[in-house]
């Protein structure tokens, strides 16, 4: 179940993620970013199936049911030295497995190849949250217009500022906003406590 590059955005790849499995999964089917995924072969084998004469958004094709998580991603479009993860999606059987972070882990170390310096996403709960945090990523101290966090990190390397009060100031952000009972129990457990340590990449 080792991450995958499908493809660069100039390369135009697309999943058809099965959207009651998946969250953002009508993201997917778009052509315009580069995606990755985890994935275990339905069939036990080791090779992806092929699916490149498959139209973008051919809703005859048939759900991309080996994938288990899958990311999208793309330049940020005023700074050439900036891949920009857009969504990271975990099918619903397998979130909690550390499939989100080993994605974005593995985006980093390809945008380095690529020669990216810096990774960037903008995530809307503290769920996320913590999964990027597990990758490498801290918290910008930005927002975006949707309110959701912006976390960055080095392409080659976790991010420097990992500073429990950095990780606190973003989980503070959440703990303003109207909450699930699941937010906010997470969040009530997360009181003073240090960011986790990334995990190996």
């Amino acid at each position: 179940m080792d991450p995958v590059l499908l493809g660069w955005p100039s390369e135009g790849p697309t999943l058809r993620l099965d959207h009651r499995r998946f969250g953002y999964a009508g993201k997917f089917v778009m052509s315009n970013t580069g995606k990755a995924v985890v994935y275990a072969p339905a069939d036990g084998g080791t090779d992806r199936p092929d699916r490149s004469d498959t139209a973008a958004g051919d809703t005859d094709e048939p759900f991309d049911d080996d994938v288990l998580a899958a990311a999208a991603f793309n330049a940020d479009r005023t700074d050439a030295d900036r891949l920009w993860i857009r969504y990271v999606t975990v099918r619903d059987d397998r979130r909690g497995e550390g499939l989100g972070p080993t994605l974005c882990a593995f985006l980093a170390e390809r945008a380095t190849e690529r020669g990216f310096e810096t990774l960037s996403i903008a995530v809307n709960n503290p769920f996320a949250y913590e999964a990027l945090y597990r990758a490498g990523f801290a918290f910008s101290g930005d927002e975006t217009g949707l309110a959701e966090l912006v976390l960055a990190r080095p392409a080659a390397e976790p991010a420097r500022d990992r500073s429990t009060k950095t990780y606190q100031d973003g989980l503070d952000r959440y703990r303003e906003r109207d909450l699930s009972a699941a937010e906010a129990s997470f969040l009530d457990g997360k009181c003073g406590a240090a960011p986790p340590d990334p995990s190996p990449e």
